[in-house]
This record gives structure tokens, sequence and C-alpha cells, in this order.
């Protein structure tokens, strides 16, 4: 089963510095049928003006995935990490029992990103930071892993995540078709782009769709696209 999650249905609010959409409920937007995708809880599409940002305030017991799309974000954290993470890279935050942290667009464009947050299989861990570069050249036959709750997967350069869910994402080149195998229900974002799944549904730039009850997708890009996929369990929140 796919549903299709178009672009304009999402949740929305313009805070000036912060043009901020919501896959799910979050801040000033309430849906009571968007509260979130089994561990999924939280998926904002974000574009941050230059020199603004988050600034310092804590969190605790959530994995907190940032996909910066273009520009960059600085990070800086009460454990004493600091890090910028630029277009195509990915930085994870564990919560854990607790954290405080800034996030800022120094740059002197407006930088977006998405920002995910799972919740974690357990509490109370000690919070860890950490981010990755990763390949900006179109995938070949496979999406690169890029984030995983499974300790075998760190030997391939995903960063760790406390919950057993992996996140894939890459680049497709126009009119490039790959199958993605899926170990459990997930949740296709398109960052830029067009593209078919399994030869029923066109996502395009900014939709996201819920996968569930299937072994596999096959994608079609119908244009240069970038997309993620965010395979989680299914359990409550």
């Amino acid at each position: 089963m796919i549903k299709h999650i178009p672009y304009d249905s999402l949740g929305h609010h313009n805070y000036n510095w912060l043009d901020a959409r919501y896959h799910f409920s979050f801040a000033r937007y309430f849906n009571p049928e968007r509260m979130g995708f089994g561990a999924l809880r939280v998926i904002n599409d974000d574009r941050i003006k230059a020199g603004a940002g988050f600034e310092t305030h804590p969190h605790e017991n959530m994995e907190i995935i940032t996909y910066v799309r273009s520009g960059a974000i600085t990070h800086t954290d009460s454990k004493g990490n600091k890090g910028r993470t630029g277009r195509g890279d990915v930085q994870v935050m564990s919560a854990g029992h607790g954290i405080y942290h800034s996030e800022y667009n120094l740059e002197s464009e407006d930088t977006t990103l998405y920002q995910i947050w799972i919740t974690p299989k357990v509490k109370d861990v000690d919070p860890q930071w950490a981010q990755q570069a990763f390949p900006k050249t179109p995938v070949e036959n496979e999406l690169a892993l890029l984030v995983s709750g499974f300790k075998a997967d760190k030997d391939k350069g995903a960063l760790y995540i406390h919950q057993d869910a992996r996140i894939y994402g890459g680049r497709l080149k126009k009119g490039q078709k790959i199958s993605h195998s899926l170990n459990q229900q997930a949740y296709m974002l398109v960052a830029n782009g067009q593209i078919t799944l399994n030869e029923q549904k066109t996502l395009n730039a900014g939709d996201g769709a819920e996968i569930k009850d299937l072994d596999h997708i096959n994608i079609n890009a119908t244009e240069e696209s970038e997309i993620l996929i965010i395979e989680v369990p299914n359990v409550k929140h």
C-alpha cells in the first residue's frame, strides 16, 4: 500500500526567519490524523534564512536526524560538540537523558533541510552527536545507507541511532530506474525532482509517501531527483 502525501497538504507556518512545512503534527500545526508513522514522529521541511536559526533549547529521549538539502547548518551543544553540515550531508543527535543544543544558518544564503525525529528503543542513553559527508554523484544501482540503528551497518559508514530504523538517500539521473528492498514500513521524501513509485504514484518535489505491506518498491526518476527513504518499525509513540 502506498499513500501519497502531497506537499500542498502539509502543515505550514512561516515564522519569518523560518518557513516550515510539517508532515506530522508539530508546534502550531495539529492534525489528529497526522501524529506520526510508527517510530517516526517528526518530519519538518524547513527553510531557514541566512544568519538565523534555532537558539539553545533542550531535548531528551529522541533520535534527531538532519538532512541538509541546500546551504548548511551549524550545530553546537552542551556536550561540547560543534560542526557544520552542508548540502547532501547528515547529522544525528541522540538526545538521551538530556542535551541542550542550537542550530544556526551561518551562511549567506537560505538553508533548506529535513529535520527527522525517531523515537528511541531505549531511553536515557548518554547524549551523542555525529555527522557524515556522503557522495554527491548520482547513485548507480542502489541508494546509500545514511543512518541505521543496526550496529552491523556502522561498518558500511552509516550514522548510528538508537532505533531499529534505516534511512537511505541519494540522487537519481533523469530516466534512471532502481528497485529498493524494504524490511519494514517506510516513508519516502522527494527532496527535488519527480519520481513514480511502482508505476502507480507520481511524487513531485516536496511530496511524501507512506509505504506499507510491500517487500520492495520500483522507483523511476522522470526528472533528475533527490530522495530519502526512512524505514521504521511499526511501534507506538
